[in-house]
This record gives C-alpha cells, sequence and structure tokens, in this order.
C-alpha cells in the first residue's frame, strides 16, 4: 500500500485545495510542514510547497508540485 506525505505549510491556499481533494477521495496522507521537519524536506529534495510525495516501499513513486488534479487523480489509481 502507499504511503502519501503532504508537505505545506499556514496560510498556503494551493496547500488547502491539495487537503480538501485528497480528502474528498478519501486517501489517507501524512501532513508535514519542511520548516518543522527540515530534514524530512531534504531527503525528499523538496523545495517549494504543496509538494505531494507517493511512496511505495520507501521509493519515490509519484511527485506533485501544487494543485494539479489530473495528476493528484493518478494517485488513486
Amino acid at each position: 500500500m502507499a504511503r502519501i506525505i503532504k508537505f505545506e505549510k499556514n496560510d498556503c491556499a494551493p496547500c488547502t485545495q491539495v487537503s480538501a481533494y485528497l480528502d474528498q477521495k478519501g486517501l489517507t496522507y501524512e501532513t508535514v510542514n519542511p520548516f518543522d521537519a527540515p530534514e524530512l524536506a531534504i531527503k525528499f529534495k523538496v523545495r517549494t510547497v504543496p509538494t505531494v510525495i507517493v511512496l511505495e516501499e520507501d521509493e519515490v513513486k509519484q511527485r506533485i508540485i501544487g494543485f494539479k488534479p489530473e495528476e493528484l487523480a493518478l494517485i488513486e489509481a
């Protein structure tokens, strides 16, 4: 089963849109503020928010930067 990590920060409109989309689809995800967990942001090379990382067995299968519903829809597949 895939693990989804969403990097976001407060007061970020696109971050809120991504959360709403994932919630609407019933997908479970972890939320990480890259400023609170810089080591995780560095590990996954996160440079901007929102960034969604989809992992399978600790391997990055998908990286979505920004609010892109057409790419987020691929998570469900």
